[in-house]
């Protein structure tokens, strides 16, 4: 994980949930740069993550083997954050998932999630450079249509098959599907190509 998404992570969990006692990772990995070694939850009483891959351990927390679609090895109303990074696009039926956030996260629980989000890109600099490329070209291939294509791009994080990747999400997407009904929401549009990271709160 890229060090500003995992230091977002921190700071959102740290500003929207203090100390959470019970923290759900959904995608964990064994290994440092999951959210499950976030200093803002280091001392957190349950740490747990669970993955599709086989179970394991790390750093004193168990990844369990499980489909995020149904997480029926949890009650109801279990954790006080629920978190998840580059994983919904991975998910074929991704809004089974958010629903089982929903589900095992406390009422007044936080979730924060991250995802490969598209922009449309603005920079000038960039639409100089095309345009002057552009002049280079024979006059048949400079017709508005073609313009229009070329400077008007939406860029997007390249395709990473783990086992598949079905989808890019734009912020409006993460406002009103990833958190509907929910409150105190913030959602913020980082790097290039970017990724979108948003957190709310389940209402009490």
């Amino acid at each position: 994980m890229h060090p500003t998404m995992f230091n977002l992570f921190d700071s959102l969990v740290t500003r929207h949930a203090g100390r959470p006692e019970s923290v759900l990772e959904i995608g964990a990995i064994p290994s440092a740069d999951t959210l499950l070694c976030i200093p803002a939850v280091a001392n957190a009483r349950k740490r747990v993550g669970i993955n599709i891959a086989p179970a394991s351990e790390f750093d004193g927390f168990q990844i369990l083997q499980c489909n995020a679609n149904t997480m029926s090895c949890f009650e109801p109303e279990q954790f006080d954050v629920v978190l998840c990074n580059a994983t919904l696009e991975h998910d074929p039926m991704f809004w089974k998932t958010l629903d089982e956030m929903r589900r095992v996260l406390k009422k007044g629980g936080i979730a924060v999630i991250g995802v490969p989000g598209y922009v449309r890109l603005r920079a000038e600099g960039y639409k100089r450079l095309i345009r002057s490329a552009l002049r280079r070209l024979p006059k048949a291939l400079r017709f508005p249509p073609a313009l229009d294509s070329i400077l008007s791009p939406t860029i997007t994080f390249e395709l990473h098959n783990h086992p598949g990747d079905y989808y890019r999400f734009s912020e409006q997407a993460v406002r009103d599907v990833f958190f509907r009904d929910m409150q105190e929401l913030e959602v913020r549009s980082l790097m290039v190509p970017p990724r979108l990271v948003g957190a709310a709160r389940r209402p009490l």
